[in-house]
């Protein structure tokens, strides 16, 4: 992979893996925001569980999500994390307010989708790398 490029994966999987994982972490804190104003009250009000335990749960997924983008599993990991983005957004344009927020969150959707495509890629130029090591000994 060009180095522009290389430069431009490793940004975005040190952001959005960290940026997920400590985001899922602060669901327990609140130390950033008290997360739990931002649940839909269409969504609030299906909730089998309290507000703070649905959140609570939502924070270990993120956790998750964070990890796997900064471990080799970064390419479903992002996939992933894109398509939780933009769940989130759903939720909060559905709740009639936060339509800033879930800007940002299709935003960072959109780097998580990059991200993934960027993955892709790298591990094609592997694969192309290794073929051609391969190709090169048995001549």
């Amino acid at each position: 992979m060009d180095k522009k490029l290389n430069s431009a994966f490793w940004a975005l999987k040190v952001t959005m893996g960290s940026t997920a994982f400590l985001a899922g972490l602060d669901k327990f804190t609140n130390v950033l925001t008290d997360w739990d104003k931002y649940l839909s009250p269409e969504v609030s009000d299906r909730l089998p569980v309290r507000d703070r335990n649905f959140m609570r749960a939502v924070g270990v997924v993120e956790m998750l999500v964070g990890i796997g983008i900064l471990a080799p599993t970064t390419r479903p990991s992002a996939y992933i994390a894109s398509a939780w983005l933009m769940g989130i957004a759903g939720n909060l344009v559905s709740s009639g307010s936060w339509f800033d927020v879930a800007v940002r969150d299709v935003n960072m959707a959109i780097g998580a989708y990059a991200l993934a495509r960027l993955s892709e890629h790298r591990a094609q130029q592997k694969r192309s790398v290794t073929e051609q090591i391969g190709l090169e000994e048995a001549a």
